[in-house]
């Protein structure tokens, strides 16, 4: 894996790498190299790049700093149970990644969980173009990721923080003009004006990732009126029929719909199926109606697809 890694990091051969590795020669590595590499190493998760790589050497460590090492943003779930107000100090031993974190870094064991966030943004220096949030990020922590991350394009946003900070979600993303990604986990507030800013202020979107989430009828029509929307992931959402096909009427460029275990409307429905036949991947299987006043119909879930899986 890490000779895969080197091979698409720079432009020395696989055998002059393998032969610096074999070496043990670290420190001779291309600076430009290892940003590229370590850049790539970030895209699975900051552990390793915060916690293995800069204590390697020192021409390692110099390069672990550079902002391009930090434009995707991959924060661990952190366990806490205190996702439903603004973590700011915690006794974090009983979290594996802030255990070490703190161990590496020699840092008391309580402190605040927003000051590590914007300790991980202030290294992008403003590069970052993907961020996935951890569950327990605060007001302050929001605030600063979207006055600190102006080129971002990837936004993932866990099922908490949509919950509990739906209504600070709409200014945030009229900041990110270059926004083309949103992964939003269990929407159930506020879904029409985040929609709408989207369609507002990112011209480039074209993706949407909202399982598990409630479709009323303005967000469906702020959802068709996105000019460049290309793929849609809704799976398990709860839509009503009626708003399913204006969502269809509406999104003319779809080339990705994943409307799987949807509650509203039925799967073998004929209308949407002719409304959908422009779409070249359309799944819509297991989707049903629902009585809204069943026990079925009143539930609402909160079912984490951003760390929990689909």
């Amino acid at each position: 894996m890490l000779e895969k890694v080197f091979w698409t990091g720079c432009n020395s051969s696989i055998e002059e790498l393998l032969q610096f590795m074999d070496q043990r020669k670290w420190d001779q590595l291309d600076y430009g190299c290892l940003v590229n590499i370590f850049g790539k190493v970030g895209r699975g998760g900051m552990e390793s790049l915060l916690m293995d790589v800069p204590f390697v050497c020192k021409s390692w460590h110099k390069a672990s700093l550079d902002p391009k090492c930090w434009e995707s943003l991959i924060f661990p779930i952190i366990f806490t149970s205190l996702y439903n107000s603004d973590v700011e100090t915690e006794d974090w031993t009983f979290d594996p990644f802030l255990k070490r974190f703190g161990c590496e870094y020699r840092i008391n064991k309580s402190f605040s969980i927003t000051a590590f966030i914007k300790f991980m943004v202030n290294r992008s220096k403003g590069c970052a173009t993907e961020i996935r949030l951890p569950v327990c990020a605060s007001q302050e922590a929001l605030k600063h990721v979207a006055a600190s991350c102006p080129c971002l394009k990837n936004l993932t946003l866990p099922t908490d923080v949509v919950y509990y900070k739906s209504r600070m979600i709409p200014d945030m993303i009229g900041k990110w003009k270059d926004l083309e990604y949103l992964l939003m986990g269990s929407c159930y507030h506020d879904m029409e004006k985040i929609i709408s800013q989207i369609g507002l202020h990112c011209k480039n979107f074209y993706y949407l990732d909202i399982p598990d989430c409630l479709v009323r009828k303005d967000a469906a029509l702020a959802i068709a009126k996105l000019p460049n929307l290309k793929h849609i992931i809704m799976m398990n959402a709860k839509i009503e029929r009626v708003n399913f096909v204006r969502l269809l009427k509406g999104c003319k460029k779809l080339v990705s719909l994943d409307a799987r275990n949807c509650l509203g409307f039925d799967a073998g429905d004929k209308e949407i199926s002719k409304l959908a036949s422009h779409i070249s991947d359309f799944k819509c299987q297991g989707s049903r109606f629902f009585d809204r006043h069943s026990k079925e119909g009143k539930y609402v879930w909160f079912h984490d697809s951003v760390y929990d899986g689909r």
